[in-house]
C-alpha cells in the first residue's frame, strides 16, 4: 500500500523546513519508505474532505490504505515502527526514544511557539515588549536543561533515534532568534541532524514543493 502525506501548497516559511510535514518526510526518508505528497491550499485544509482526515484542518496527514493519521508525533512514531533506524531494538532504549519524542512536542516546543506568538501575533500589543523577555527566559530554561542532558554526546540517548528527529525539528524553530547560539552543544546537535542525508532529502523535497512555478508563470 502506498503512503501519501499532505503538505502546504505554499508553506508560510517558503520551504525552509519549519512546516511540520518536514518531520514526517524526514522520518520516511530515514526509514527508507517511499511516499507521495498531496499539497493542499489553506482553503482546502478547512474543507470537509481534508477535515475528515485531520479534524483540526491542519497538515500534515498520513494515509496508507485504510489508515489515516494526523499529528506529527503520532505519524513519526508509526513510521518509526515500520522501518529500521528510528527506534532501538532494545525495549528500554526504545521506550526512552519515545519519551524524548513526547518531550520534544509536549515540553520543548510549546515554549518555543510562544515566541512565535509574541512576535508575530501579539507584536503590536502594548504589552508585547514586556512579555518577550519573559518568554525568552522560559525558553532558555528549557534549553539549559536539554543542554545539560545532552552534554557532549552526539545524540540524546546513544544512537540517533526518532527522539532526536523530533528534538532537532523543534529546535530548528529557534535558529532565527539567536537563542540556540547561546548553547553551543545544542547548536551543534541541530547541525548534526541537518547534515543527515535523510534530512537533506526531506528538506530538498519540501523546498522544491514550495518553490515550484505556479500555473501561468
Amino acid at each position: 500500500m502506498s503512503i501519501v502525506i499532505t503538505a502546504f501548497e505554499r508553506s508560510p516559511d517558503g520551504g525552509e523546513g519549519l512546516a511540520r510535514d518536514t518531520r514526517v518526510r524526514w522520518a520516511l526518508e530515514e526509514a527508507g519508505l517511499p511516499y507521495s505528497v498531496r499539497t493542499v491550499s489553506f482553503q482546502a485544509m478547512k474543507e470537509p474532505a481534508h477535515v475528515a482526515i485531520h479534524p483540526f484542518g491542519q497538515i500534515p496527514t498520513y494515509e496508507e490504505g485504510s489508515l489515516c493519521l494526523f499529528e506529527t508525533g503520532a505519524i513519526v512514531l508509526h513510521v518509526a515502527g515500520k522501518g529500521p533506524g528510528l527506534l532501538p531494538d532494545d525495549v528500554d532504549a526504545r521506550a526512552r526514544a519515545i519519551a524524548w519524542m513526547f518531550a520534544a512536542v509536549n515540553t520543548v516546543e510549546p515554549v518555543i511557539l510562544e515566541l512565535v506568538t509574541v512576535r508575530l501575533v501579539e507584536g503590536d500589543k502594548p504589552w508585547a515588549a514586556e512579555r518577550l523577555p519573559l518568554v525568552q527566559d522560559r525558553i532558555r530554561h528549557r534549553l539549559q536543561a536539554l543542554s545539560t542532558r545532552l552534554a557532549d554526546v552526539e545524540w540524546i540517548d546513544g544512537a540517533f533515534s526518532a527522539g532526536d528527529l523530533m528534538l532537532v525539528s523543534v529546535l530548528l524553530r529557534l535558529r532565527a532568534s539567536g537563542l540556540l547560539d547561546e548553547f553551543p552543544n545544542l547548536a551543534a546537535y541541530v547541525a548534526r541532524g541537518e547534515a543527515r542525508p535523510a534530512y537533506q532529502r526531506a528538506f530538498a523535497a519540501q523546498w522544491a514543493t514550495n518553490n515550484a512555478p505556479t500555473s501561468g508563470q
